[in-house]
């Protein structure tokens, strides 16, 4: 297809709680193409977030969402598809890993059932096929022990393993974008820098389109292709991930870039 796979014109989304309403997201533009990745960087609180759960049309728990503007998926306007609709595509053309494994686990059910049910869901598979494609997944993801672990609960893994878990729960329909949202939050560095190579490594095989967001710069050196920088529920920098390194533009982009641990002084460790 021509055009972009993601287009976003003006998209805002406006969060209602019992105690308040914010305007999370104010009218940002961006594209995402096909077998590209782009990182959305910002410090928490800046609407990052709300945007993926917005192109996914997933409301924050506990609160209601507005939106407004136009949010189009190989040429399919989102914003106005009927529910129904939106659970076809969520999954099978859009993925997302969300930051807290635990919480977007169901704990009570086996990581095998879990899976099964995206594969039922999205791919009509059952009974052997979907336990043989649910181990080739986690096998894909590093999960040693495959065929034992997928009876597992999700209490069983390390949280760097849940991750693991959740990644191929998300890649299991093949999508055509994966939104990763903050996927190392509360990892170590080490188990950090294994997500990472992990997602880079399946985007490259698979040819996935990759949506990044992170609130540490550090984390899209070497990741994506373009950068959007986002600050109070705006874009205020967009450019290839190179040049926005290297000449940053706006006061609040230098910033985060200060905050990126340096060696010897000599630049943003890359």
């Amino acid at each position: 297809m021509n055009g972009p796979l993601l287009r976003v014109r003006d998209l805002t989304a406006t969060v209602t709680t019992r105690r308040e309403v914010i305007q999370a997201v104010r009218g940002i533009s961006f594209d995402i193409n096909a077998d590209e990745a782009v990182g959305f960087v910002g410090e928490s609180g800046c609407g990052k977030s709300v945007t993926a759960k917005a192109l996914m049309r997933i409301a924050p728990e506990g609160a209601a969402v507005g939106l407004g503007g136009s949010v189009s998926f190989w040429g399919q306007e989102l914003l106005g598809l009927g529910e129904d609709e939106m659970r076809d595509l969520r999954g099978r053309r859009i993925a997302m890993v969300f930051q807290d494994p635990m919480t977007s686990l169901n704990p009570v059910m086996s990581i095998g059932a879990q899976m099964a049910d995206m594969l039922h869901r999205h791919l009509g598979l059952t009974g052997r096929p979907a336990r043989e494609r649910s181990v080739e997944l986690l096998d894909l993801v590093g999960i040693p022990d495959p065929a034992r672990r997928i009876d597992d609960f999700p209490h069983q893994f390390s949280g760097g393993q849940r991750q693991r878990v959740l990644i191929a729960i998300a890649i299991s329909c093949e999508p055509d974008l994966l939104i990763a949202d903050e996927p190392t939050t509360a990892l170590d560095v080490t188990v950090q820098a294994q997500i990472l190579r992990l997602l880079l490594r399946l985007r490259e095989e698979r040819g996935m389109a990759l949506m990044l967001i992170t609130h540490d710069f550090g984390v899209v050196a070497g990741m994506v292709d373009r950068v959007n920088v986002m600050y109070r529920g705006e874009i205020v920098e967009t450019g290839p991930v190179d040049d926005v390194f290297a000449r940053p533009q706006h006061t609040y982009t230098r910033t985060l870039l200060d905050a990126v641990p340096r060696l010897q002084g000599a630049g943003v460790v890359r």
